[in-house]
């Protein structure tokens, strides 16, 4: 379903959300929310795959059971915070980038920002904004910036050492699927990625799919998706 033609070449955060309800309101989607996936396996007898989720309102555990399974989870879906020697010894805040709300709690304090992709900036001059103290950890690779962590001082990898009331790490994000995903019969490596790169990683044995882990943005997780669909309706049509 495409976006209408008035909305702007830049989506804004609040048109994106009436995209996606309008887009469940069309197709009579039905999400599930609230649920949290422990496994997912295949049943060789049964031909099927079963899934086991926490439904994180009522606390039960629910199954759900399907010929297809499909991978969604993306290559973006738990935030990566490196070992850092001493960060259990240290006595401010430290947070993934995905845990920023605003800078509002840390004005007039001094906030260090490892990372200077996308998110890291535009935290950093949040932050700024806020009246925080901001200084950004750049190096490649980012986690070697930091050397180690004693209480609240922080040594870099330069030699030189301060005091930070806070850190923010925007160091990326990582896969989840070798966390819950059983007998994927290969599709992915130790690290949660299809093995194979794009377009021959979409698809596995016993109608297992993965979308969203291309690194092709949303584009390219249109593209992944409508190819699933289109080689299942094939499959089911030819039954």
């Amino acid at each position: 379903m495409p976006f209408p033609f008035s909305a702007p070449t830049f989506v804004p955060k609040n048109m994106f959300v009436q995209y996606l309800k309008n887009y469940v309101y069309h197709f009579n989607v039905d999400p599930l929310y609230q649920r949290s996936v422990e496994s997912a396996r295949y049943n060789k007898s049964a031909q099927k795959w079963v899934v086991t989720a926490q439904n994180n309102v009522s606390g039960l555990v629910e199954e759900y059971v399907s010929e297809f399974f499909v991978v969604a989870t993306g290559e973006n879906s738990e935030g990566f915070i490196p070992n850092v020697y001493g960060l259990d010894t240290f006595k401010g805040l430290d947070i993934h980038s995905s845990e920023y709300e605003n800078g509002k709690t840390f004005g007039d304090k001094d906030v260090l920002v490892v990372g200077a992709e996308n998110s890291g900036m535009e935290i950093a001059y949040d932050l700024c904004n806020w009246g925080a103290q901001t200084s950004v950890g750049v190096r490649s690779p980012v986690m070697t910036s930091i050397k180690d962590i004693q209480g609240d001082i922080i040594k870099f990898t330069n030699g030189q050492e301060r005091q930070f009331d806070a850190i923010v790490f925007a160091t990326g994000f990582k896969s989840t699927v070798r966390k819950w995903l059983k007998e994927d019969g290969g599709l992915f490596n130790e690290k949660g990625m299809p093995k194979h790169k794009s377009p021959n990683q979409l698809k596995g044995e016993n109608g297992l799919y993965c979308v969203g882990f291309a690194s092709a943005g949303l584009f390219g997780i249109s593209n992944d998706a409508k190819n699933i669909a289109n080689d299942i309706f094939r499959i089911v049509d030819g039954k």
